[in-house]
Formats: C-alpha cells, sequence, structure tokens
C-alpha cells in the first residue's frame, strides 16, 4: 500500500492538473486524428488518423492521459473518504508514464529542435504544442511538486525504461524491413536516427535508452519526500 503523503490542498491541485492533463490529451489528440489546423506555418512530426501513433511523442502523452486519468479517479476517491491510499502499481505507473513525457520533451528540446528544419517553432504547433511542450511540463511539474511520496524505492526506476524500451523495439524493427541498399527513407525512420547509416542503431538505441533511465532516476529523486 503506498499512501498519498500529502495534504488536502496538494491532493487538490494534483487533481486539478491531472484532469487538465486528461482534456489536453483528448484535445491534442483528436487535433492530429482528424488533420485540424489552428496555427499557420510549417509541420513537423505530424499525421493523421491511425498513422499518428507510429511516434512517440503520441504514445507517451496518451498514456500519460490514461494514468492522469486513473491517478485522478483515486484522488478523488481519498477527498470523499471512499480511499485511504493510491496502490503502489499506480504510482509506478505514473513514474513510468512521466518519465515518457520527460523522454518526449528532451528528445524534441535537445535533439529534434536543433536539427529539424524549423527548428523548435516548428515542432510545438498545432497539436504538438500540447505533445511536446504543455503535457509533459505541466506533468513533471505535477510529479515532482505535488504528488511527492516516499514510498517508491530505487528500483522501481527501472520501470521508467519499459515503454521507451517497447517503443525502441518497434522503431527498430520498422527501419530493418524498410531498408533499401543499405539506406532508410525519412518517411521510415522518422526521428532521422540513422540517416547517417544502419550502424547508428548500435549508438542510438542504447544511447536513449540510458538517457530515459537518468530522467526516471532524477524524476524520482525530485519526487521523494523526505
Amino acid at each position: 500500500k503506498v499512501y498519498l503523503d500529502m495534504n488536502n490542498k496538494k491532493i487538490k491541485i494534483s487533481l486539478t492538473i491531472n484532469i487538465i492533463i486528461v482534456v489536453l490529451t483528448i484535445i491534442a489528440s483528436i487535433i492530429m486524428f482528424t488533420g485540424f489546423k489552428f496555427m499557420e506555418g510549417e509541420y513537423v512530426l505530424e499525421s493523421t488518423k491511425i498513422g499518428m501513433f507510429k511516434f512517440f511523442t503520441v504514445d507517451s502523452n496518451i498514456f500519460m492521459g490514461i494514468i492522469a486519468l486513473i491517478f485522478a479517479i483515486k484522488e478523488i476517491k481519498i477527498l470523499k473518504g471512499k480511499l485511504t491510499h493510491i496502490p503502489e502499481k499506480i504510482y509506478i505507473l505514473k513514474l513510468m508514464a512521466t518519465t515518457s513525457v520527460g523522454l518526449t520533451f528532451l528528445t524534441v528540446f535537445g535533439y529534434l529542435g536543433p536539427i529539424a528544419e524549423g527548428g523548435i517553432p516548428s515542432l510545438i504547433k498545432n497539436s504538438n504544442l500540447f505533445f511536446h511542450l504543455l503535457i509533459p511540463l505541466v506533468s513533471i511539474l505535477n510529479f515532482i511538486l505535488f504528488e511527492r511520496t516516499d514510498k517508491l524505492k530505487l528500483i522501481d526506476t527501472f520501470y521508467g525504461v519499459v515503454p521507451a524500451l517497447a517503443y525502441a523495439l518497434f522503431y527498430l524493427i520498422n527501419i530493418l524491413i524498410h531498408v533499401q541498399d543499405g539506406k532508410i527513407s525519412p518517411l521510415y525512420d522518422w526521428y532521422w536516427f540513422v540517416q547517417g547509416g544502419l550502424w547508428q542503431i548500435a549508438i542510438v538505441m542504447p544511447l536513449m535508452l540510458v538517457i530515459t533511465y537518468l530522467i526516471s532516476l532524477l524524476l524520482w529523486r525530485l519526487n521523494r519526500k523526505k
């Protein structure tokens, strides 16, 4: 059992933010799925309908939205006196989801922004304004400021890598089955990880997993209540 180490004020703030995360996730998903445009300019890393799910950005944010919804339901029950604690598994899932959107945020601003033709501005337009910026930031701040606990263990940080590892396997398989003459089209290497050659897989994949774990470890440390 993991008891929520917060007073009612922090629970209410966390609940409000989790609801905001859910709403923003739904809005962003509808915008990308339908191809609706509300901002002008160049769009990078966008797709429509089922094609949107090829992006880790979308998958991580939807995962975050689902966990935020579950967390919010538990918080409502705690405030109503119908529940005394949030199960440890749900808190671990929150760490996993927050790590995932943290990786999305870091990848966009630390890697994709500098190499994208339109720079960072092209990566925070339309639905990606929510997916790349707003949802990750709000999720991280909520986790480290209003959902702090001393019940998450160090070993739980390894769970934070699981979503990225699963996506890495999908991305690797997708690349390998679309290789032509030793090269891969950006159409299938949409994050431009191996445009310099397939040998880059041996560097990029392990590096991304290490970075993901470091994000999970940092979030755990910042979330940990002394």
